[in-house]
């Protein structure tokens, strides 16, 4: 089976008159492969993986800000740092992991439509929680790069304020929790307009 274009006309007659796999000629190869990506079938399945990935995103990010939490609850040697920079790192991924597939959702015409979420309640309660949680993540944030630049330099860390992070830290994990219910909700149409 031939997935980008190839016919059962003989050489030089492929989708639009082109050979089905034309050297230098890598615009048409792209344009073969969008047009494939978009039928209704390929729509689908790059639907469900998008979807699924939003989802793994989810259940990366939540155990990794629980276990940024206790690294932060715990001692702050450079064993304990560095368990703390792990787990920050893998939250780092997944956030970026979700907000990729949740623009690719919404706004790819993926799923419901654009039209569905913007009219939807419940869609605004999600984006603030997820606003909530990238300001509260500032402060984290801007503390741990700190705290790597300073042990590349060989100095250790002043870690005095990692009780508030700690606090931080749970306060983002709760309202992920509940973005979580909201989408779901969402997802079934309550919330609509």
């Amino acid at each position: 089976m031939c997935f980008l274009g190839c016919s059962s006309a003989p050489f030089g007659a492929g989708t639009f008159g082109v050979p089905p796999f034309p050297i230098g000629h890598s615009r048409i190869l792209l344009a073969r492969l969008a047009l494939r990506l978009t039928s209704h079938y390929n729509r689908r399945v790059l639907s469900a993986i998008v979807s699924a990935l939003h989802v793994l995103a989810v259940a990366i990010g939540l155990p990794s800000v629980f276990l940024r939490a206790r690294a932060l609850r715990g001692t702050l040697d450079s064993t304990g740092r560095r368990r703390l920079f792990a787990a920050d790192n893998v939250w780092g991924v997944a956030a970026i992991l979700f907000v990729v597939t949740g623009l690719l959702r919404a706004f790819a015409g993926l799923e419901k439509g654009t039209a569905f979420y913007l009219a939807s309640h419940l869609f605004w309660t999600k984006m603030t929680l997820f606003v909530a949680i990238v300001l509260l993540e500032i402060w984290p944030m801007t503390t741990f790069i700190r705290w790597r630049m300073q042990e590349r330099r060989g100095q250790s860390p002043d870690t005095s304020r990692a009780r508030a992070l700690y606090i931080v830290n749970h306060v983002q994990m709760a309202l992920a929790v509940v973005m979580v219910f909201v989408a779901a909700f969402m997802a079934r149409g309550f919330g609509a307009r």
